[in-house]
């Protein structure tokens, strides 16, 4: 499946050619965005920047040729700060990737479970690992990445101090892992994007996914209207998210879409012609193919309804 995607991306005509197997990512080693660009683009040099906005500006200034970047997940939603930045970026969405994320709660040698008092990591990891963390009945506080998280333990040296991180971080770092598995469910994936400075091309119009933002004035049934295109074309909505823009926070609100169309198809175009005419403003972010993982697991969960 990884293969099949990294050659999809490969045979794009407009891909970048300089530092185009630089491939950039927020966080440290170790990071569960780090494992996801390596599982994606195994032999290609994994670039690392302290923020999301950092790592879009390296692509899009030339420095790398894709960024991996988490956009969602299952347990804990949206990923903060994703959708303002989308909004912003001249990049667009080339492929999706689902990373099943394991949390482990790391700590120095000397640590055991009983003398944690603190534990560290990104908003989200502490999220999703909510339950767990309940029962320890500990401090938590959010660090901007869990494998920088588990890198801080390491230099503290404190027994007191626990991380949740990757396995890979615990080895990476020197951590001991107090406890595998902590996450609350036990499907718990991250949906990643690649993003890249041209859109991709040749998708299958039967696996393909088309995002993107608009923006409407607080106004009686302006959304349903919006989208109301997209039923009457018969096109399935596979997200909608809203967003709040700081600049018109009572005026005007942005939604974040995924639809199951080819932006090149008919019946999308028609769609977009009314979202058009009752938005503000519309911005692609791109068409890719569907992870194989998302009919997969769509699926199961249907035979587990029955």
């Amino acid at each position: 499946m990884i293969l099949t995607k990294i050659n999809f991306l490969e045979k794009r005509g407009s891909m970048i050619e300089n530092n185009r197997n630089v491939i950039a990512c927020q966080g440290v080693k170790g990071a569960f965005s780090h494992l996801t660009a390596l599982e994606i683009f195994p032999d290609r040099e994994i670039c690392f920047y302290s923020t999301f906005e950092e790592a879009l500006s390296a692509v899009e200034d030339g420095e790398a040729g894709y960024a991996v970047l988490p956009i969602e997940n299952s347990a804990a939603g949206r990923v903060t700060d994703m959708h303002r930045l989308l909004a912003k970026t001249k990049l667009y969405v080339v492929a999706e990737h689902f990373f099943k994320i394991h949390h482990c709660l790391l700590g120095i040698a000397s640590s055991q479970p009983e003398t944690v008092k603190v534990v560290r990591s990104h908003p989200q990891a502490l999220s999703q690992c909510a339950s767990f963390l309940k029962t320890m009945g500990v401090k938590t506080e959010s660090c901007g990445n869990t494998a920088a998280a588990a890198l801080e333990v390491s230099l503290l040296k404190s027994a007191e101090v626990a991380a949740i991180a990757s396995e890979r971080a615990a080895e990476l770092y020197g951590l001991k892992i107090l406890k595998r598995n902590i996450e609350d469910f036990s499907f718990n994936t991250t949906r990643f994007w690649v993003l890249s400075r041209t859109p991709e091309t040749g998708v299958d119009p039967e696996k393909a996914i088309t995002s993107f933002v608009f923006w409407v004035a607080n106004k009686p049934a302006v959304l349903y209207k919006c989208l109301g295109g997209f039923a009457t074309n018969g096109i399935d909505l596979l997200r909608l998210e809203s967003y709040v823009d700081p600049y018109h926070f009572f005026t005007s609100a942005g939604f974040l879409v995924d639809v199951a169309c080819h932006q090149e198809s008919g019946a999308f175009r028609r769609a977009m012609e009314e979202l058009t005419f009752f938005s503000e403003k519309v911005k692609i972010l791109g068409t890719y193919s569907a992870d194989p993982l998302r009919s997969e697991m769509q699926k199961r969960q249907k035979e587990n309804e029955k």
